[in-house]
């Protein structure tokens, strides 16, 4: 995860602090000068706070809103428009109010959207599987094509000084664009190929490689490689078309709307 948005997510808790129980430093504050009682008016300021419990984990499953992985102005727009209008959905479904009073199935789908909105690569993820794999003898070829600064992903298999299986998934760091064999051996990995496999070699001391416990013997496995699928902007399509609709019926009960669905009032002469 970047760096940057696991401090954030830390961040946006830390200021839960103020009006979540048993801290609650600005529900106290307030009940001091409202009467009331702190802890009760702590609950009750969480649950309207609560979009900025779910900020948090915006960050960790959608960068995009931290500018990570944004190829253009375009495409950062896109992210803000979107993030607000799903922020904006969910404090509407969390007080069960949007144009009038929601109903129950309305109030699911304003979440639906939401959800939507802030994480469309969940349900691309569904029908997509996000990483394909590669045999590991591909892994200078890999390492080589990739862009400067991102990670490759490795998975790794062998046994430890102390005889025990391992078998786990590490990301090493591929620094400034170079032949593959370079960028590897810059992250603390040779590798020699022996009976059709790739097996490490040597692991340099302090580099990213020694620190993710990878020993030397180990067998690169396979490589997991981003796959190619459609952007997972597609899905704002039918979450924008819910929102027509929730829309659409919501104004139809707005009061003095002539199309609200009320019978007309009549006269007699």
């Amino acid at each position: 995860m970047p760096l940057i948005a696991v401090h954030l997510f830390v961040f946006y808790f830390g200021i839960l602090a103020d009006d979540s129980p048993p801290v609650a430093l600005a529900a106290f504050a307030a009940a001091a000068i409202s009467g009331g009682d702190p802890i009760k008016t702590g609950l009750q300021g969480f649950y309207y706070d609560i979009r900025t419990a779910i900020l948090p984990f915006l960050f960790i499953f959608n960068t995009e809103l931290l500018m990570i992985g944004t190829e253009s102005v375009a495409q950062l727009l896109v992210t803000i428009v979107t993030a607000i209008m799903a922020m904006m959905l969910f404090a509407a479904d969390t007080q069960g109010y949007f144009l009038v009073k929601s109903r129950i199935w309305e109030s699911l789908m304003l979440i639906m959207i939401a959800f939507t909105l802030f994480r469309p690569g969940y349900w691309m993820d569904q029908i997509y599987s996000p990483l394909i794999s590669a045999p590991g003898t591909q892994v200078f070829d890999i390492a080589a094509k990739m862009s400067a600064d991102s990670q490759i992903r490795i998975h790794v298999k062998g046994e430890d000084l102390e005889d025990r299986v391992v078998d786990k998934t590490v990301m090493l760091p591929m620094g400034a664009i170079a032949p593959g064999k370079d960028r590897l051996m810059k992250a603390g990995l040779e590798l020699r190929e022996e009976d059709g496999k790739m097996i490490v070699d040597n692991v340099v001391f302090g580099s990213t490689a020694e620190r993710q416990k990878i020993d030397f013997d180990f067998e690169i496995v396979d490589i997991q490689v981003k796959a190619d699928r459609p952007p997972k902007q597609l899905f704002y399509i039918p979450a924008l078309l819910m929102f027509g609709f929730i829309v659409f019926l919501q104004r139809r009960r707005r009061p003095g709307d002539g199309k609200s669905g009320q019978p007309a009032a009549t006269t007699q002469a």
